[in-house]
């Protein structure tokens, strides 16, 4: 893909915003419990190289990511020393490639280390792979269920000298709920878990964003910090976050094009928009191609500080604007963040789109330029 360079629109990304995020919750961890901050999905489209340099400085001691190749970019950027954790499964096969760039893997089942131990003598490896296990508490996504999986595993690799079981996690699916009682069995159901293991193991996470604002997470030594790192409440606006969270993006852009329609001109594909009047249509050059999603049509944008609604369906690499008079070529169009005493955030685009933040943020494409304040 292309990485846009020469764009008239861009995300702002303010790191100190995201220096804040980190050093206010790691002020407020227990002793002795350390952060790996979640930089997958090119940290939630925020840029996992340039984030993962802001949260080491702030004091997150690894990272989480989804894929190998998100690990080995880390590593390729100088990020040579911290644990990086793969959360998704790692196919056994590039059991080298882990080995080589010293990465922490997710393995979710018995079979992951008897096919490791069946291809590990013809591979040659200098150094044990590490490991963390997978236990899954209730969110029926990946992991181990039952404690005598649990204790099998364990008993296959607790005295193996290839494999390094370095930790164990598990994932809370309504951490971000107002109603306890499913958090409560997951809790419950991990503690029944952990009984699998002679010993604890060197890491043991429960703590996602959602867990660590607004549950006790005792027992855990290890908080996975995603989006709450961004400034953005994993609730949505279900819970009130226990501190101040600041948004770390902005969305800009700027009118390419500016004209004045006559009553009954039809604006965009499908002439789903009709003009009641005379009207000053402004063009803004981002589309869903951008992450820009066509539901945004009937939404707002903000112009010299007033709520300019997008008209007619949003095109790949465009949509239009109807402005309240004429503005010049090249006046600043906000999509996301503050224009004088306006606001949009992503949480209203994401109510907009009938979706959360997470996938908005996720949705920005590689077109628009990062640029990191």
């Amino acid at each position: 893909m292309v990485v846009s360079k020469n764009r008239n629109a861009q995300l702002i990304i303010d790191k100190t915003a995201i220096f804040n995020n980190i050093s206010n919750k790691i002020k407020r961890l227990k002793s002795g419990t350390e952060m790996f901050m979640v930089v997958k999905a090119d940290a939630y489209g925020h840029g996992a190289v340039q984030v993962a340099a802001i949260a080491k400085a702030a004091g997150a001691t690894g990272f989480c990511v989804a894929l190998l190749d998100e690990a080995i970019e880390l590593r390729e950027a100088g990020f040579v020393e911290e644990p990086i954790l793969v959360l998704g499964i790692t196919d056994v096969e590039l059991l080298p490639v882990i080995e080589k760039y010293d990465v922490t893997v997710t393995v979710s089942s018995l079979k992951w280390i008897l096919d490791s131990k069946r291809l590990m003598p013809e591979l040659n490896l200098h150094k044990p792979i590490k490991i963390f296990l997978a236990l899954d508490t209730g969110m029926g996504r990946i992991g181990l269920r039952n404690l005598a999986e649990v204790q099998e595993f364990v008993g296959n690799v607790e005295n193996d000298e290839l494999i390094n079981l370095q930790g164990v996690y598990t994932h809370f699916s309504t951490a971000d709920s107002a109603d306890n009682s499913y958090f409560e069995g997951q809790v419950q159901q991990f503690k029944k878990l952990m009984q699998g293991f002679k010993t604890k193991p060197r890491y043991v996470s429960v703590a996602n964003s959602a867990t660590s604002l607004w549950h006790d997470y005792t027992g855990s030594n290890v908080i996975r910090y995603g989006i709450s790192a961004y400034g953005l409440n994993p609730s949505g606006e279900a819970l009130e976050s226990p501190f101040k969270l600041e948004p770390a993006l902005s969305f800009t852009s700027e009118l390419v094009y500016v004209k004045k329609v006559t009553a009954e001109s039809s604006i965009g594909y499908g002439a789903t928009y009709q003009a009641n009047e005379a009207e000053w249509i402004g063009t803004v050059p981002v589309g869903y191609a951008d992450g820009v999603s066509r539901k945004m049509q009937g939404f707002e944008v903000l112009v010299n500080g007033i709520r300019c609604p997008i008209v007619g369906r949003v095109c790949m690499d465009q949509f239009m604007i109807r402005l309240p008079q004429e503005f010049a070529v090249g006046t600043q169009v906000t999509i996301v963040g503050k224009d004088h005493d306006q606001v949009i955030t992503l949480q209203d685009l994401a109510n907009q789109c009938g979706t959360i933040h997470y996938e908005i943020a996720c949705g920005f494409s590689n077109r628009l330029p990062r640029v990191y304040r």
